[in-house]
């Protein structure tokens, strides 16, 4: 989604006044309706920037990746809400009713989101949380790819996307099996809501295989999107930047594939180089 804005460019020694696409970013207040005991809740969890658009999606893939449900099954309904404000006019607010009380993580709302107390960790906190939920590690040496088919991954990206070429400003990311076929992507602002965009999204259509399926992104790695493809069991993770010391030592930890700075004929494996064939 995006919008005509009157810019500035500079270019060939000169300034010209001219109409630019660009990438709409606006706010998604995220609720979940759950039963406790008997009684039904209604609770805000979350307030994200994201591009409009595939915002069911970008719910299912925000509550599996930090875990609120431990299925996709396990949401009845999303839906959005509330008066369409702003001057694109669009529904802000969303909510989705999850459909059995004791599927649903209560202890981690309370404590992640109530309270915040997840705000401001450490790295190590981090890392030994993330060893709490996922009992599971990838496979260490599947699946195995090729050098010209991580080299080819972020241009195959780049050239999918819909909104990029118009704009310049949006994120991706995309699933991929081993043999370089993209299987499906998401665009988002947000490199994070692009993620879980593309998660949700495989997730409800069946699509993920992770023994023979990785996943590249748009931009740099942090430790919070190498924590999301964890959640997947994918073992490959290909950015386009660099990744952060967090990232890679969280890699490290599950035996993950980071691979970060891909450019030209050229790209750096951070960790666990096993399933690269050169």
């Amino acid at each position: 989604m995006n919008s005509k804005y009157k810019v500035a460019k500079f270019k060939s020694n000169k300034i010209e006044n001219v109409d630019d696409l660009i990438s709409i970013e606006e706010p998604l207040e995220i609720s979940i309706r759950y039963k406790d005991q008997d009684n039904w809740v209604n609770q805000i969890l979350s307030i994200t920037m994201r591009t409009p658009g595939d915002d069911e999606d970008l719910v299912r893939g925000f509550l599996y990746n930090e875990q609120i449900i431990e299925d996709i099954n396990h949401i009845d309904t999303i839906e959005s809400f509330g008066d369409k404000v702003g001057q694109y006019n669009i529904q802000n607010k969303i909510l989705a009713t999850l459909n059995n009380s004791q599927n649903v993580n209560i202890t981690k709302i309370k404590r992640d989101f109530l309270t915040n107390s997840s705000c401001g960790v450490c790295g190590k906190s981090s890392l030994d949380a993330l060893e709490i939920i996922k009992k599971e590690k990838p496979s260490s040496s599947e699946p195995k790819i090729t050098k010209d088919i991580i080299i080819q991954s972020p241009d195959i990206l780049r050239n999918n996307q819909s909104e990029f070429s118009k704009t310049g400003g949006i994120h991706a990311s995309g699933l991929f099996d081993n043999n370089g076929k993209l299987i499906s992507i998401r665009e988002d602002v947000g490199r994070h809501n692009a993620l879980d965009k593309l998660i949700g999204s495989v997730l409800k259509n069946n699509q993920l295989k992770p023994t023979n399926q990785f996943i590249t992104c748009s931009g740099r790695l942090n430790f919070e999107l190498v924590q999301k493809v964890l959640m997947t069991n994918i073992g490959i993770m290909i950015g386009v930047g660099a990744p952060t010391s967090l990232a890679i030592d969280l890699a490290n930890k599950f035996d993950m594939t980071l691979i970060g700075f891909v450019k030209g004929d050229s790209f750096n494996i951070y960790t666990n180089n096993q399933k690269v064939t050169i």
